[in-house]
């Protein structure tokens, strides 16, 4: 396994592959990353990596210099994985002095993370645009945990006419339900256990639904009162949206709904989905 710094380099090495399987990452990797690495390598026959926790993501205050980090633990997963190639850089090799560029994904960033975290996609689109183009994978891999996200790249991979196909994964659990993610760190024992209210909430609409429920305010409200059973848990947003646009729903139709949320817990604030239908 090839660990690279700098967009030359990584451009170099990337040129002894053929079709190249792309899974880019904030580091902290959890057993839900290496499904995406193990999934990229089975079907291009070799797999990248990048690890970089990207600034222009966070917003003023948020947790981005607290975000968990452990760079030789993570090579080792990605090695023990069969990753190929691994992208590191450092924030100055990213975003040199002087860059100023940034692009904006309309529609489907207004509601839920978008109105929550105001620019948060705009860096998100800015720098998975610049991992495209530094890699230049075929195919790259993105979790469904983080479903608007999924939306929003999949917007811009179609929007800029980028030559790469975009391949979401089903989210992984732990065995209780709580989706995988590096923010879970942020929780001690009496949080973790709390922090499954989520994919309860979740799984109460989704009952509701498969009785026959297609009212999206009562499937909200369903939401809403499962998870105000559990008293440490502060509601951001409970959401049952058309699952192409993201658009709030009055009732289910035949393409289904994303029921989705965002709950901050402890120190973490965490988010969580299900499609309904």
């Amino acid at each position: 396994m090839q660990v690279l710094k700098t967009k030359a380099a990584f451009r170099a090495a990337r040129s002894a592959f053929g079709t190249l399987g792309f899974a880019p990452t904030m580091g902290f990797l959890h057993e839900g990353h290496l499904s995406l690495m193990r999934r990229a390598k089975v079907e291009n026959g070799a797999a990248a990596a990048s690890i970089f926790v990207n600034p222009t993501q966070f917003a003023p205050g948020g947790d981005f210099d607290r975000y968990p980090r452990a760079l030789e633990r993570d090579l080792a997963m990605l090695d023990s994985a069969g990753v190929d190639l691994v992208f590191a850089p450092d924030p100055a090799e990213m975003y040199p002095p002087g860059f100023d560029a940034r692009i904006e994904i309309g529609g489907v960033t207004e509601g839920l993370e978008g109105a929550s975290r105001p620019g948060h996609f705009s860096g998100v689109a800015t720098v998975v645009a610049k991992l495209i183009n530094v890699v230049q994978p075929t195919r790259a891999y993105f979790g469904q945990k983080d479903a608007q996200q999924a939306e929003v790249i999949q917007k811009l991979v179609r929007d800029l006419d980028m030559p790469v196909e975009i391949v979401i994964a089903p989210t992984i659990r732990e065995a209780d339900g709580l989706a995988m993610s590096s923010r879970n760190s942020y929780l001690n024992p009496d949080q973790r256990k709390a922090a499954t209210v989520l994919y309860r909430a979740l799984n109460t609409a989704k009952a509701l639904f498969d009785t026959g429920e297609r009212d999206a305010a009562r499937l909200r409200q369903a939401m809403t009162q499962a998870l105000a059973a559990e008293p440490v848990a502060e509601v951001d947003y409970v959401s049952i949206a058309d699952p192409d646009t993201l658009k709030e729903l009055a009732a289910v139709g035949a393409s289904g709904a994303l029921a989705s949320m965002a709950v901050k817990v402890g120190p973490a604030r965490l988010i969580d989905n299900l499609r309904l239908g």
